[in-house]
């Protein structure tokens, strides 16, 4: 088990990392919270998670044993995989999993790509009290309601990743009605949830 790597940041994508451990650059699939705070040519700590397929082996990354521990656990709800549970985090922090679980806010958990309301419940009936109280951290800012779900849903993802409600409103609005708003040129009518996503932060981080 690789319960962490520490080193240099070779490279920043929008999904992962690499990261220099002893001459060997390790693959370190992360949510986009944990990537913004890499920076090329840094040192970083990330703490991980191996998981291990009959086919392939991959490193999933977190900024602190806290996101770990949530990615771990969620991932014991039927349905619940690496990929999911690292789109979990990717959409609400650690605390917000676990405030959504404990208040059985379905609404909540299928904002995240690939879980519909059945996963939703699924999710908190066999999660339970596992995850634990919430912290007792402020909850993130509530976006407001526009009447187009693609555009509410990822307003959502990007203020529970800490951007703030009105620069995450404009930047899906940019990305939105632009020409060419999708990563690979799509048009942005053809943008599902996850891509809208993708590009939103490719403006924000000024790529």
């Amino acid at each position: 088990m690789i319960a962490s790597v520490r080193g240099q940041v070779l490279a920043v994508r929008l999904d992962s990392a690499v990261v220099e451990v002893g001459g060997v650059g390790m693959f370190v699939l992360a949510a986009p919270a944990t990537l913004a705070g890499l920076r090329v040519g840094e040192e970083a700590l990330l703490h991980t998670t191996l998981v291990v397929r009959e086919d392939s082996l991959t490193l999933f990354g977190f900024a602190d044993a806290d996101e770990k521990e949530v990615f771990e656990i969620v991932q014991t709800a039927s349905g619940v995989g690496p990929k999911m549970a690292l789109a979990m985090l990717a959409v609400h922090r650690p605390d917000g999993i676990r405030a959504a679980v404990a208040a059985e806010d379905h609404a909540a958990l299928v904002r995240v790509p690939g879980i519909g309301k059945k996963t939703a419940q699924r999710i908190c009936l066999e999660l339970g009290d596992r995850l634990g109280p919430p912290s007792g951290a402020a909850p993130a800012q509530a976006a407001v309601p526009t009447g187009d779900a693609r555009k509410d849903q990822v307003v959502e993802a990007l203020v529970g990743l800490g951007y703030p409600l009105k620069q995450a409103g404009d930047v899906v609005d940019v990305v939105l009605g632009g020409p060419d708003g999708g990563p690979d040129g799509d048009s942005p009518a053809d943008l599902d949830v996850a891509a809208t996503l993708r590009a939103a932060l490719r403006h924000l981080s000024g790529r």
